[in-house]
C-alpha cells in the first residue's frame, strides 16, 4: 500500500476521534433539546417513547430475525448489505459510519457472505445494496455506491 493511500485512510485513532467528535456534537444537540438543565445522564433515552432510541452505530444483523426486530424496534431503518472483500463497500462505511451518528435513522448492517439468507430475503444480487425501511415497509432500495445526501435526502423524507 502506497504511503498517500495510508494518509488518506481514516483508520485508527483518527477515525477514533472523529467518532468521538460526533457523538460529543450529538450527545450536546440531544441535551439542549431536552433543556430544562438536564442531561442524557438524567434521562433514559428511548424509554416509554414506544421505540427504542436510535443507535450512534451500525448494528450488526446476523440473521433474518435480527433483522426484523431491528425494522420493528425503530421508525426508520437503513440496511447496507455488504462484504468485507468489496471495494464500493469499503468506500461507503464512513458515511455508513456518519449517517449512524448524525441522523434519525438506524443503520443496520448485514454483511452477505456470513448472512446469505437475509441478503437473499433483502433482494441484494449486487454490492453494496442499501435498503430503506420506514414504519417497517421497504420504501427505497440503492444498489452500488451512495453519496452520502442521496442517502441523507431518503432517509429525511421518511423520518418522521
Amino acid at each position: 500500500m502506497s504511503d498517500a493511500a495510508e494518509t488518506d485512510d481514516p483508520t485508527g485513532d483518527d477515525a477514533k476521534t472523529e467518532r468521538e467528535r460526533i457523538r460529543e456534537r450529538k450527545r450536546r444537540e440531544l441535551e439542549a433539546r431536552l433543556g430544562d438543565g438536564e442531561t442524557l445522564d438524567d434521562t433514559e433515552v428511548g424509554a416509554d417513547d414506544g421505540g427504542a432510541a436510535t443507535p450512534s452505530e451500525p448494528i450488526h444483523v446476523n440473521g433474518t430475525d435480527e433483522l426484523q426486530r431491528t425494522v420493528d424496534d425503530h421508525d426508520v431503518v437503513l440496511v447496507d448489505c455488504y462484504a468485507d472483500w468489496c471495494g464500493p463497500c469499503q468506500m461507503m462505511e464512513p458515511t455508513i459510519e456518519a449517517l449512524a451518528a448524525e441522523t434519525d435513522a438506524a443503520i443496520a448492517k448485514v454483511d452477505v457472505d456470513a448472512n446469505q439468507a437475509v441478503a437473499q430475503q433483502l433482494g441484494a444480487r449486487s454490492i453494496p445494496t442499501l435498503v430503506l425501511y420506514a414504519g417497517g415497509e421497504a420504501v427505497d432500495r440503492f444498489v452500488g455506491a451512495q453519496d452520502r445526501a442521496t442517502l441523507e435526502s431518503a432517509i429525511d423524507e421518511h423520518a418522521a
